[in-house]
């Protein structure tokens, strides 16, 4: 089966019932509307039929969408204004959406701006090359993406894989993009799955970088398959994470799922009602 990371590097870009959401305490009034999902767990049906896709997300008691890069374009064949208004029609939020720091830069960043994204997070490496030397100058262009967005009122970031956990010469190449580029511009979008596979601890990140990561991957891990898996069946102690959320600095939680036991719908209920019984 064709994981993400998989679909990001050979493309060159690294009805169900509603349930409640948690109650756990998240930077906003109301922390209902801040769980969200990545329509990259949806691909497929995303692809198919966007409209009535995102109707079966939203009965799920979904707020927050994060699109994802695909063969139709952006936003699955839909214009940014025609996502942004479906989704707020159906009581969502476009909040974010994965894109690659390309040729195509200024079109992505307008057409969030249309869309009226918060956030635009690169999903891979723009440049590829394990060494410090290429992770400096990634840095040094994320924070020049970060001024860029700023200037449209959007907000830039960038989501890792589990590559960026390796080092060179002691150096881990991750710690590298945290220490080179500058807060304010870049807004680190963790996926916890990935970091738990690369062996490392997530919350040594929020203790470190402390409020670096406003947005969440929220993905358990199978550390056998290393593929994704449904919410309380693989490595990831999701409970405990959330005790940290503040040291994060987190906002949104974006849960994604790249494998399933049988559909991404049936595999998204179940997250829902397991985030419930936390």
């Amino acid at each position: 089966m064709t994981t993400r990371k998989d679909f990001l590097m050979q493309s060159g870009m690294l009805a169900a019932g509603v349930v409640l959401l948690p109650s756990f305490t998240l930077p906003y009034k109301n922390p209902k509307k801040n769980l969200g999902v990545q329509l990259y767990t949806f691909r497929k049906e995303m692809l198919e039929d966007a409209v009535g896709t995102l109707k079966r997300i939203a009965a799920l008691g979904i707020k927050q969408i994060e699109s994802a890069r695909s063969t139709k374009g952006l936003y699955y064949g839909l214009k940014p204004t025609e996502m942004k208004d479906v989704c707020e029609d159906l009581g969502m939020t476009l909040r974010s959406g994965h894109v690659a720091l390309d040729e195509h830069w200024k079109e992505t960043m307008d057409q969030a701006a249309e869309a009226g994204q918060e956030y635009l997070i690169c999903s891979s490496l723009p440049t590829a090359g394990q060494t410090v030397d290429n992770y400096k100058a990634v840095a040094e262009a994320f924070n020049k993406a970060g001024e860029e967005c700023s200037s449209r009122n959007i907000k830039f970031g960038y989501h890792n894989h589990e590559y960026e956990f390796e080092s060179e010469n002691g150096e881990v190449f991750y710690d590298i993009l945290l220490k080179n580029t500058q807060a304010n511009l870049v807004h680190m979008e963790l996926d916890l799955g990935w970091v738990v596979v690369a062996g490392k601890d997530p919350l040594d990140y929020f203790r470190k970088y402390e409020g670096r990561f406003p947005l969440w991957h929220l993905k358990d891990m199978d550390m056998v398959k290393k593929e994704s898996t449904e919410f309380g069946k693989g490595g990831l102690d999701i409970a405990q994470m959330l005790k940290y959320k503040h040291e994060s600095g987190l906002k949104y939680i974006f849960i994604e799922q790249e494998e399933y036991a049988s559909t991404p719908f049936e595999s998204m209920t179940h997250n829902m009602k397991y985030m419930k019984n936390l």
